[in-house]
This record gives structure tokens, sequence and C-alpha cells, in this order.
């Protein structure tokens, strides 16, 4: 696989990844709150979620917008990317991203 579209792959996932965080942080903190990790994500995420405010519908309640807009990037990343790259499915695990963090958590905690 060509070296560009792991990091395309790999920004994209740590994206979606980082929207979602933001998302299960919001459920223990406010997001205007001063835990150090909340404000990270919350300074991190809001320059992408206000890029997808216009196809954001206005009925999704605030804390599940960075959910909502991960799912654009998970979209990205499962179909559009493969079909662009000429492959006709893809599978489980199939991300770089997530399958490089699997094989680490296998050699880590697997049975050999």
């Amino acid at each position: 696989m060509p070296l560009y579209i792991l990091v395309i792959d790999y920004i994209l996932g740590v994206i979606m990844w980082t929207l979602i965080g933001r998302s299960a942080m919001n459920i223990f903190q406010r997001e205007d709150s001063q835990f150090f990790f909340m404000r990270v994500f919350v300074k991190y995420t809001n320059p992408i979620i206000k890029l997808f405010r216009f196809i954001t519908p206005s009925f999704i309640a605030g804390p599940l917008v960075p959910i909502y807009v991960a799912w654009f990037f998970y979209m990205f990343r499962f179909y559009l990317m493969p079909y662009l790259l000429g492959y006709s499915v893809m599978g489980m695990l199939s991300f770089p991203l997530e399958s490089e963090i699997a094989a680490e958590l296998y050699r880590l905690f697997g049975k050999n």
C-alpha cells in the first residue's frame, strides 16, 4: 500500500477517533470544563465540527454532534477510500490504523 494512502487514513482515523473521544468525554465532563483533556478535545475538534455545520441537522443534541461528524469520516474511510483505490470489498479491521493497533494488541496480549 502506498505511503500517502497510509498517511491519509491515519489522519482521517485520528480525527474520527478524536471526535468519538470528545463525545465519550462529554458524558463525564461539560464542554466548557477546565479539565485538560476535555479542553484539548474541544479545541482540536471544534474546527472540524464547524466545517460540517451546514450538513448537521439542528435536531441532533449538542453532545452527539461529534459522533455524527465522526460517522462521515468513518463512511469516507470505509467506502470512498477503497472505491477510489480500486478495491471492491473491504472487511473488518481493514483500516490500516486500526489494523496496526489490533496487531500490536494481539502481539502484547495474545496467546502464542
